[in-house]
């Protein structure tokens, strides 16, 4: 590739690569960490009510409606509430807002592998901290002395859980700068940090609509924090691309975080299902990873990941694989409905008996 137009802030840039989205043929897709299950009811309702003539005007630049059910949901004030085009965007927004060049940001060396992608591509200084073997996090080596702590949690795509002392810890020893949670997976049994918020100033939680509320479609991503924060988030924002979230997604999102009863019936279906799969798969000899996301990561000692991955594509299943140290022999399997999951097992013994 000819890159001599390019900018030299981006010849070097190695970007983000998402999971495959197949068009060849259908798949049983668990390699991506979408909701098996479809919006609520209300959500389909409130966007076709959104589906007239209003769609020739641009959407509420500050989504005020949207910021105000989700600061309800939570017990925040909207003034705390920063909605973005997915959670991608969001974080990639407070990297420029909270992160200076200069001033080393940390996060884990195995962690979701976007936030290397946005510290070189603003020009931060980082430190990737290794996992323990075990895949937690040595607490001790994000206390203090950095210009910035990204922690997500649950983590990907080891799905394992910080506990809330831990944050705690990290948040009280780097009160001068910012502690960024992305709880992208936080709905699927981790504690969240949302509690922690009036204590520290410094704290922002960054959450996303396309895993527990079946949104990845919309593109509905938000930061919670101090008013100080979210002002700091909207000033980035509203310098780039002051409309980000369209009118349909705007009323999806409303309707989504409302419907109280119906996120807390998939959610459940979601947990449930990791619970069995998390046996089922042990039960044939992989080493599982506890997780409090909604996908496991694991191994099987008697085959590779790149074998075990390529004989559940030949059987119509698509899971993640990173070839990277220390993970390489590792699959991210979303987890999918109950009748999804059996069919995973069943591929997974039959790949184990060949």
């Amino acid at each position: 590739m000819d890159k001599k137009y390019w900018s030299g802030r981006i010849q070097n840039l190695v970007p983000y690569t998402p999971g495959e989205q197949p068009r060849d043929r259908v798949f049983i897709k668990l390699n991506t960490n979408e909701n098996p299950y479809p919006p609520s009811p209300r959500v389909l309702e409130a966007i076709r009510q959104a589906t007239d003539s209003r769609l020739r005007l641009y959407p509420d630049p500050e989504a005020t409606d949207l910021r105000r059910a989700i600061g309800e949901r939570y017990g925040l004030a909207p003034e705390q509430v920063f909605c973005g085009n997915g959670s991608d965007e969001v974080l990639g927004l407070c990297f420029y807002a909270f992160f200076t060049p200069g001033r080393k940001v940390i996060f884990p060396d195995i962690t979701y592998s976007f936030y290397p992608v946005y510290t070189e591509l603003f020009h931060l200084d980082y430190e990737e901290i290794p996992l323990n073997e075990d895949f937690t996090l040595p607490v001790e080596r994000f206390l203090g002395e950095n210009g910035g702590v990204v922690v997500c949690n649950p983590n990907a795509p080891t799905g394992r859980t910080l506990p809330l002392e831990d944050i705690r810890r990290i948040l009280e020893a780097n009160r001068d700068a910012v502690v960024l949670v992305d709880e992208a997976y936080a709905d699927f049994g981790a504690r969240s940090a949302i509690p922690l918020l009036p204590e520290f100033p410094n704290l922002v939680v960054v959450r996303t609509m396309s895993k527990s509320h079946s949104l990845a479609g919309m593109r509905l991503g938000y930061a919670l924090g101090s008013p100080d924060l979210t002002a700091a988030i909207g000033c980035v924002k509203n310098s780039f691309n002051s409309y980000p979230i369209d009118r349909l997604a705007l009323a999806a999102g409303e309707a989504a975080i409302q419907d109280v009863p119906y996120f807390e019936e998939t959610r459940r279906k979601v947990m449930d299902a990791r619970a069995w799969t998390t046996q089922a798969l042990r039960a044939q000899g992989f080493r599982v990873h506890d997780s409090d996301a909604n996908f496991v990561f694991a191994a099987h000692p008697a085959l590779s990941g790149e074998t075990l991955q390529q004989g559940l594509r030949e059987r119509g299943i698509l899971v993640r694989r990173f070839d990277r140290p220390r993970i390489r022999e590792y699959l991210r399997i979303t987890i999918g409905t109950q009748q999804e999951m059996e069919a995973l097992a069943a591929s997974c013994e039959d790949i184990l008996k060949g």
